[in-house]
């Protein structure tokens, strides 16, 4: 059977589970992906002639579930779960091309900038969810970091690297700093894969012998990190080094024959780590970008009803990326007529 035929769905992939929180029975799943590696003539990832990349952003079940924090719903209000819907999907059906999947995971504590109990105001009080916290507040007075969290941060001085990060975030054209909701604790339920792109993920990984490539981002306690490729802000005050850009999986990525994009949130992560990969990529040969596909109708934007909308701003941005040389895909499209993909 030639390499880019769709297969099949398994009978255990049923629509509504996109929903829903469930132990995946691996055992079982693992003797099913095997009977069906056999039954499809699926050969192993490692023979693979083109070797392909789904880079799965961010699918989380805080991101991805309408009760947990931080759901992705887009303008429809169902964005997320339409997109893990057709995601899942499209492991199963095209397993024989995809060589290796690389989930990102949010991955977050209490202590972080971001979050409410890293700052108070003149009052003693954290901020409310949704707070923007800009540079001239914080050096005005209006906000300033809980002095409790000093012992436990790599810096001297908080306060004044809490101005010089807001500083930066201005300088460097960054949404200002955003105070989240608590999310992808690690530990908890919402720091885990959907169950369903789980169950996916480890269903590829046995019938086509290939270890899923997770990538933790975001547990540095002094820096946002919407890319999985790069912190927002590298440096302190005085030019120490608090993060760094994440060389290693940028290589990892590039290595591959083609890189398809997914995951969640299209006008945040998914939009700054396609950012990042297309800077590396121009650095390095602007042809590369012609390797990436950027899976549309699994991703949305941040949208919260009569308070903000980013879809307009993450459709620029993959506008951006399209006219750089990536290609803008659907799940509806079969990969054998995706633009420059050799199957």
């Amino acid at each position: 059977m030639p390499s880019f035929t769709a297969f099949p769905v398994p009978d255990f992939v049923q629509a509504d589970h996109v929903a829903q929180v469930y132990r995946v029975p691996y055992q079982t799943r693992a003797i099913a992906a095997r009977t069906w590696a056999q039954q499809y003539a699926i050969t192993p990832a490692s023979q693979d002639a083109l070797r392909l990349c789904l880079l799965l952003i961010d699918v989380q079940n805080t991101f991805c579930l309408p009760e947990f924090e931080l759901y992705v719903g887009g303008r429809s209000g169902q964005g997320a779960l339409d997109d893990n819907r057709r995601l899942s999907q499209f492991i199963y059906q095209n397993l024989g091309v995809i060589t290796a999947i690389a989930p990102t995971l949010d991955t977050h504590t209490a202590a972080q900038i971001f979050h409410p109990l890293f700052w108070i105001d003149s009052q003693g009080q954290p901020p409310a969810p949704m707070t923007m916290i800009s540079y001239d507040e914080v050096g005005a007075g209006k906000w300033q970091v809980n002095p409790e969290m000093a012992p436990y941060m790599a810096v001297e001085d908080l306060q004044e690297f809490a101005l010089h990060y807001t500083r930066r975030l201005t300088h460097d054209s960054k949404y200002p700093l955003t105070i989240w909701p608590y999310h992808s604790m690690l530990g908890g339920i919402g720091h885990a894969l959907v169950s369903v792109i789980e169950e996916a993920c480890f269903f590829h990984s046995v019938a086509r012998h290939s270890p899923t490539l997770y990538e933790i981002k975001g547990d540095n306690p002094l820096t946002e990190n919407y890319s999985v490729l790069s912190p927002e802000v590298l440096e302190d005050g005085q030019g120490t080094a608090i993060a760094a850009k994440n060389q290693r999986f940028t290589d990892q990525l590039l290595n591959f024959d083609a890189i398809v994009v997914a995951g969640q949130a299209k006008s945040h992560c998914v939009a700054w780590s396609v950012e990042d990969l297309l800077t590396a990529i121009n650095a390095r040969d602007p042809q590369l970008a012609q390797k990436v596909y950027l899976l549309e109708d699994c991703t949305s934007p941040v949208v919260v009803p009569d308070v903000v909308d980013f879809t307009n701003a993450a459709n620029e941005a993959f506008e951006r990326f399209a006219a750089a040389g990536m290609h803008r895909v659907t799940t509806e499209m079969p990969l054998a007529d995706w633009p420059g993909l050799a199957l």
